[in-house]
């Protein structure tokens, strides 16, 4: 019942308005007395382990962002294998992962989304996933929230998505059809040595904004509620990352999506839907994709 009531109330709430306030909020610089006490709380109530923080001090942090989006001691979190293998992105639980089948992918008991709607709507830029893999992973509130490339790649096309606001925790993706194709994300494509790459950063209630290292803040431009792309194919020299580099980072937390074309990511056998993953953590392996044998003349 309790559940029932929480997706229905999110259906009802201004959801953009509600996380573009909690974002501004989370950029504002209170009196540190006040900041400080939130900071404590928050860590005493989602299990945070400021351990692992370059920064341990609740105190040192002059937003509440800075402190959601805080850095990792070096060498928290290694990376796993080689090149070829396939690392968790971020800390987080794995929602689902397997088959996208017939442009649809898993989300929850008795739901699913369209791949093309996920990656905005755009038939050409889906069509090199058909029938390949995807991974789900949630972030929640006390995880280390910045984002870093599973595999090396370089970046060819961004899309802002604009949708609607939902919390993406277990009980709204088994209750909200199409969830992940619904809510607010941005669409990143790279390029890497298996062929394309999808990373979609899906956005949720209360969080105040995605950002990445190329681009910064996204948000929706002049209020426009409509898809809008950017295309780096041809940018010299490119946005190229290295396995294990930050990508990007939530501003409040959320789920990312990683779709691989077919054959070209094999998830290991052992991972299953709510496990706990960590960045660096290896999730499989990908193949090298193999250069087109020019035709005959």
């Amino acid at each position: 019942m309790l559940d029932r009531l929480f997706v229905l109330v999110q259906y009802i709430l201004p959801q953009l308005l509600i996380s573009r306030l909690a974002g501004k909020l989370a950029d504002t610089r209170p009196p540190r007395s006040i900041l400080t006490a939130v900071i404590r709380w928050f860590i005493g109530r989602y299990g945070v382990n400021m351990s692992e923080a370059a920064d341990e001090n609740p105190a040192s942090y002059p937003t509440f962002n800075a402190f959601f989006t805080r850095e990792l001691k070096p060498g928290m979190r290694p990376l796993a294998g080689g090149n070829e293998t396939l690392i968790s992105p971020v800390d987080g639980t794995i929602s689902q992962l397997g088959q996208v089948s017939s442009d649809r992918i898993f989300q929850a008991k008795g739901q699913s989304f369209s791949l093309t709607e996920l990656l905005g709507g755009d038939t050409d830029r889906a069509k090199p996933f058909e029938g390949g893999e995807f991974a789900t992973i949630y972030l929640a509130p006390n995880d280390y929230h910045r984002i870093h490339m599973p595999v090396a790649g370089k970046l060819q096309e961004m899309a802002y998505v604009p949708g609607r606001l939902f919390s993406v925790n277990p009980v709204t993706a088994e209750a909200v059809p199409g969830l992940f194709a619904r809510n607010e994300r941005v669409v990143t494509i790279f390029d890497t040595d298996a062929g394309p790459m999808a990373m979609v950063l899906v956005g949720a209630m209360i969080v105040g904004s995605v950002e990445t290292r190329w681009g910064g803040v996204i948000a929706p431009s002049g209020g426009k509620r409509e898809v809008t792309t950017s295309d780096y194919r041809h940018q010299s020299p490119g946005v190229r990352y290295d396995r294990g580099d930050e990508m990007g980072r939530f501003r409040l937390g959320s789920t990312v999506i990683l779709v691989f074309p077919k054959g070209a990511a094999h998830w290991q056998d052992t991972l299953q839907s709510r496990e706990r993953v960590r960045l660096g953590q290896a999730l499989g392996s990908v193949t090298t994709a193999q250069p087109e044998t020019p035709a005959p003349h």
